[in-house]
């Protein structure tokens, strides 16, 4: 596995000493327990600059870490990977911000990256690659190690022609990218999109596939080679998330949030990284507008909302920060009482026990991105729900939406369809509630992250490709 981070961050403890906890995040918690049960190896950046550290041995899962400078995480990370490509491929959420110096350091790092998978890999051996910040990988990696089998997957959205091409290096990046066996996108929709570049600005023709389906776009020729390109809906672990949910210790602390929250009769609850894709803002605007119209008492209901630091030296979270933080100072000094706020908000990271006993007290979940390549949390929120109880509120624009047809779907951009969607979440008649839960849990146990994993990889491998097309994770994608 080669991703920009490791699965495990460097900590430094009060007494001086250091130590590895897991990092957050949805591609670690997705990818972490597959490739642990497997003895794989995963390459990526410890997570602190300017350090060097060698490899080690984590519970049967081998760690190579890759030296980052201070300059680098400014430049190829802050820079290129958050302040270029993440609003690019986020439909221009806001403006990419598109300088050359960024560019040749994101250059520097993919190689650097490239180096360490070449030299750690064995004969013969599968590659796969992650993420948007280093697609120049596959490239630079075949070029050293043509023996190697190379998947890559995208996690987050891949954007249609018209904003791609704005891209000043954007041959580079397909070029790069094409340097896979199999490129994998969450959605069919990137996956075409993908294709017609290859058409547009190398003149490419894709192959048509003798079995097509709507998750199997097909393939092109590339460099003597066949590349295929698919998509392949990411999943979670839920057997953990779901046995986590039923032990004692986690029922009890559900039980003291709620209690701690003035037990309101429905508990809305929020968990996102601070990132200006992922709506906060339109759900606590929805929130008040329901609390000034009095279409909802605030002495029944409360809201959690925990967003996870994430680029605090990037101007535009600065300012993301400080906005929301005052929508909720706002909200409380309204409609909260002493011992009572309205909105309980937490800027902080959280370990899986705390989140998923939130996950248990929470009635209603509310997810709302402007855009999103799937969005894990919806899932692990839907795995802990064992009694089928609770209403999930969730953007059409998040990956997820395809398959979780359970939820109550809205258009992020539209206040009122919120505001309509919160209500109706809050007074759901508990048949209809348990109605929609068996249908998303159902479809969140059947297509766990083993599964998605398989299915890329048996579809990797050349030997299984065409028997992977009738994978149930096809199935899924009509869903």
């Amino acid at each position: 596995m080669v991703a920009n981070r490791l699965p495990v961050d460097l900590e430094q403890l009060e007494d001086g000493t250091e130590r590895w906890r897991p990092s957050p995040g949805g591609l670690v918690s997705a990818l972490e327990p597959f490739l642990r049960s497997r003895n794989g190896a995963w390459i990526g950046w410890s997570g602190r600059a300017d350090l060097d550290v060698d490899s080690f041995d984590d519970d049967g899962l081998l760690m190579h870490p890759v030296r980052l400078s201070a300059a680098e995480v400014r430049d190829y990370y802050e820079g290129f990977s958050n302040a270029t490509l993440w609003p690019l491929y986020h439909d221009v959420v806001v403006p990419p911000v598109f300088e050359r110096s960024w560019w040749d350091s994101y250059v520097l790092v993919n190689r650097r990256f490239a180096e360490a998978a070449a030299a750690e890999a064995a004969p013969g051996a599968t590659v796969w690659v992650q993420d948007y910040q280093l697609q120049l990988v596959p490239a630079m990696l075949r070029e050293q190690r043509p023996d190697l089998r190379i998947g890559f997957f995208l996690h987050i959205p891949f954007p249609p022609v018209e904003l791609f091409v704005r891209l000043p290096w954007r041959k580079e990046i397909v070029r790069g990218l094409l340097g896979a066996d199999v490129i994998g996108f969450q959605q069919p929709g990137g996956a075409q999109n993908f294709l017609r570049l290859t058409r547009q600005l190398l003149e490419l023709e894709p192959t048509k596939a003798a079995v097509r389906v709507r998750s199997r776009p097909g393939s092109v020729p590339f460099d003597g080679r066949q590349v295929h390109v698919g998509a392949f809906p990411i999943a979670i672990d839920t057997a953990s998330f779901d046995k986590l949910s039923r032990q004692a210790r986690t029922t009890e602390r559900a039980r003291e949030i709620r209690s701690e929250m003035g037990d309101p009769q429905r508990l809305l609850l929020g968990v996102d990284r601070l990132d200006y894709t992922k709506g906060i803002d339109v759900r606590l605007r929805a929130l008040r507008e329901l609390l000034v119209a009095g279409r909802v008492d605030p002495e029944t209901v409360a809201m959690v909302q925990v967003a996870t630091p994430s680029r605090e030296r990037v101007n535009q979270y600065q300012a993301m920060r400080r906005s929301i933080e005052e929508q909720v100072g706002r909200l409380n000094g309204e409609f909260g009482r002493v011992g009572r706020p309205i909105v309980h908000y937490l800027h902080q990271s959280m370990d899986r026990d705390e989140l998923v006993a939130l996950y248990c007290a929470a009635d209603v979940m509310v997810v709302t991105p402007l855009r999103d390549g799937m969005n894990l949390v919806v899932k692990e929120y839907i795995a802990t729900r064992h009694n089928l109880d609770g209403v999930v509120v969730l953007s059409e624009f998040a990956g997820a939406a395809a398959e979780l047809t359970g939820a109550l779907l809205v258009n992020p951009y539209d206040l009122d369809g919120v505001e309509h969607a919160l209500e109706r979440a809050l007074t759901m008649d508990p048949t209809e509630e348990r109605g929609r839960m068996r249908t998303l849990h159902r479809q969140v146990k059947t297509h766990d992250v083993d599964r998605w994993a398989r299915s890329f990889l048996d579809f990797l491998d050349p030997g299984d490709a065409s028997a992977s097309i009738s994978t149930p994770e096809v199935e899924a994608s009509h869903s």
